[in-house]
């Protein structure tokens, strides 16, 4: 049964170019939330069907920072270079940092990891779900750009869960493995084994 979910409203836009493509760029705000979402369109995506979509999670970290810890500057840029490459596209960039817990607990949660622990287990040491991340603003923001049906690029199951719980019909998975080095590979085989991501490479 399919669950209710946030809706989202358009608060700014504008033309965004970069080194990947030009991009339109969105600010979307959703019920109930401080935080704005953005979303980069690529080409026209009203009344399209199976159009990608790459979801990103805020990582201060790694995205701004440069991060070895986790792969996510490597999954946003690849997302770009990809999207950036097809005549149409989304990346939507969710403001869920450290999945959900927050910047300070994030950095909390790496304290733990530099004492033995995984990223799982720190989470749960803090008192928080190994993940809480909700893709509920995904989704509205999905329904306000009009979008029929989409290709998620993704290595976690769990994002097709929570949109197809909102009523996003995605077609298809696309794999996206990217930004492995020796540094990451135990945050990475973590979300293999206790997380369910489909991961090949690790």
């Amino acid at each position: 049964m399919e669950k209710s979910c946030k809706g989202a409203q358009i608060v700014a836009q504008a033309n965004l170019p970069t080194k990947s493509g030009e991009f339109r760029i969105l600010a979307f705000r959703s019920e109930g939330e401080a935080k704005d979402h953005v979303a980069l369109v690529k080409g026209s995506v009203a009344g399209k069907t199976c159009v990608p979509v790459r979801m990103h999670s805020e990582c201060l970290t790694g995205d701004v920072f440069g991060s070895l810890r986790c792969d996510c500057n490597a999954q946003l840029n690849s997302a770009l270079r990809k999207i950036g490459k097809m005549p149409r596209g989304i990346i939507i960039y969710l403001r869920q940092e450290g999945r959900g817990i927050g910047l300070s607990n994030k950095i909390r949660a790496y304290a733990l990891q530099e004492k033995g622990m995984d990223t799982v287990e720190a989470n749960i040491a803090l008192g928080f779900p190994a993940d809480m991340r909700s893709y509920d603003a995904a989704a509205a923001i999905l329904r306000k750009l009009g979008v029929k049906s989409i290709a998620l690029i993704t290595n976690n199951p769990l994002k097709i869960e929570g949109l197809s719980a909102c009523g996003v019909k995605v077609e298809k998975r696309i794999p996206h493995e990217f930004g492995l080095t020796a540094r990451n590979r135990k945050y990475l085989k973590t979300k293999k084994d206790k997380m369910a991501h489909i991961l090949s490479r690790v």
